[in-house]
């Protein structure tokens, strides 16, 4: 994930504890978060990343089975739907969404909390406005808070996505599926897992794993040669130097994860992108594969 969804855990003096992913759909494994869970543990924080739902049916169980709360991080996952039909955000847990500018929905900055009850609502109104209540004007507060506002103009530029929001959903899965047919048939190029089980992708990114053996950075490097930026998407948290610093975290621990991050690049993705640049784009990451 991005390192935020850790980030986040700190900021509460908790301690985030890592497992591996799934190695088709690169989301938290299940099963490894069921071994990962020990007496401390409180909570689990499952990231729908790059756009899939992750596996919150079997995730539920696991933290009904141990009273762990959960907190879905849909930051990515704008749109996405489960297998049961439930839209990604809608399943009654916390669900946390962003509007960065490379999002599916872009406010500049920020995002929004999907919250289960009214009580919950009404803290995070609290504390995202400096802890003021509801009944009190700014000359008092009755919580610490934080200044996490969205501004208006910010949300002026939101809702006015949200109105065109299916069609750019439909936008960025046009432009995967060029991709994807313009990418099929590559030896050892790993594309993004297709929809399965009812499961629905919302497009944010298009990441591929290189084959085995290609320099990920030496392609980035070529492919800016050729005029083409690309993204090392995404670094495995534990290894990045703070985590390592902090935590101990070395090579090794999740090989699932880091064998991904070290392959994965992200491709120019955008609704705009026309069919021309995509045609270049992939003309020039079967040359530089080829090499």
């Amino acid at each position: 994930s991005f390192v935020a969804s850790a980030n986040s855990v700190l900021y509460e003096d908790a301690r985030p504890v890592f497992c591996d992913i799934d190695r088709r759909t690169l989301n938290i494994d299940p099963r490894a978060a069921a071994a990962a869970v020990s007496e401390r543990t409180s909570g689990l924080l499952p990231v729908h990343i790059f756009g899939y739902p992750a596996a919150m049916a079997e995730l539920e169980l696991l933290a009904a089975s141990r009273g762990l709360w959960i907190v879905e991080d849909a930051c990515e996952a704008l749109g996405a739907v489960h297998g049961d039909g439930r839209i990604v955000g809608a399943r009654g847990n916390p669900a946390v969404f962003a509007f960065y500018p490379n999002k599916q929905l872009t406010t500049g900055e920020g995002g929004a909390v999907v919250c289960p009850d009214a009580a919950m609502k009404q803290r995070i109104d609290s504390e995202r406005n400096q802890g003021r209540a509801p009944d009190m004007d700014w000359l008092d507060h009755d919580r610490l808070g934080f200044n996490y506002r969205l501004s208006d103009l910010a949300c002026a530029l939101g809702v006015a996505q949200l109105e065109r929001l299916d069609a750019m959903l439909a936008a960025r899965a046009r432009i995967a599926a060029l991709y994807g047919e313009a990418l099929s048939g590559v030896e050892g190029l790993e594309l993004p897992c297709p929809d399965a089980g009812g499961d629905r992708r919302s497009w944010f990114v298009y990441v591929v794993q290189l084959p085995p053996g290609v320099d990920r950075d030496g392609a980035i490097r070529e492919l800016r040669a050729r005029g083409i930026d690309s993204k090392p998407y995404l670094p495995a948290i534990h290894l990045m130097s703070f985590y390592r610093e902090r935590f101990g975290h070395r090579e090794g621990e999740f090989p699932v994860c880091e064998e991904v991050a070290s392959r994965s690049l992200a491709l120019p993705f955008y609704p705009d992108l026309t069919d021309g640049e995509l045609g270049r784009v992939t003309a020039a990451l079967r040359e530089v594969i080829g090499r």
